[in-house]
């Protein structure tokens, strides 16, 4: 689909500057992708920046025994901090995007990320969100770590990914609550059990029906 300036005014909802939507109309591209698929993988170089219309990305950072952690989702105009920086810098990518839903987004090519923080500041204070979105969540991920035993981050986790997909069923392994929270399946299995004896969740085959 070709990007129009009605229809981007339209999907962004006035977040940016008329001058600015003219020109993601001329150089951005529409795209969509599917689940499982990868929008960027460790050690690529970022070649454009993604701004979700709709879906859900997660973005995972490996560590060097192919281990992956959980960073944080990307939702509806969300962009990636990451990714930004990675561009920012010409660096090599250090995280995984890898599509949670079918997601629909606009590809900002690398160089206008820094062009337009220069000309523009509604897409400077977008970044500066971004930035600050995920600084937050950073302080979140340590308050969890450090002050929450890991039943109360695994609920918390869950009831994330429940806000992100807008649903009340996941349909998640184990195995994969166990990578992203950086421990084991036994584990997860054990304290999903109890959550589900106190009355927080239903256990399937493969999915997980939350109950409050």
């Amino acid at each position: 689909m070709k990007l129009t300036v009605e229809h981007l005014h339209e999907i962004l909802n006035g977040q940016f500057e008329y001058k600015l939507i003219e020109e993601m109309a001329a150089t951005g591209q529409y795209r969509t992708a599917s689940v499982g698929s990868y929008l960027i993988r460790p050690g690529e170089y970022i070649r454009s920046v993604p701004i979700i219309i709709k879906g859900s990305v997660k973005i995972l950072r490996p560590d060097p025994e192919g281990r992956e952690v959980l960073l944080y989702y990307l939702g509806e105009m969300d962009t990636c901090a990451m990714s930004l920086t990675c561009c920012l810098s010409t660096k090599q990518s250090e995280i995984t995007a890898v599509v949670e839903e079918k997601t629909e987004f606009i590809a900002i090519p690398v160089e206008k990320v820094d062009e337009w923080m220069c000309r523009f500041p509604t897409w400077k204070q977008f970044v500066f969100q971004t930035y600050q979105k995920r600084f937050d969540s950073l302080l979140t991920t340590i308050d969890d770590v450090v002050f929450h035993k890991l039943d109360e981050r695994l609920l918390t986790y869950l009831q994330k990914k429940i806000a992100s997909c807008q649903c009340s069923v996941l349909s998640i392994t184990h195995e994969e609550i166990a990578q992203e929270l950086a421990t084991s399946r036994e584990v997860i299995s054990r304290l999903l059990k109890q959550l589900e004896k106190h009355g927080h969740l239903k256990l399937m085959r493969n999915k997980i029906a939350m109950l409050s």
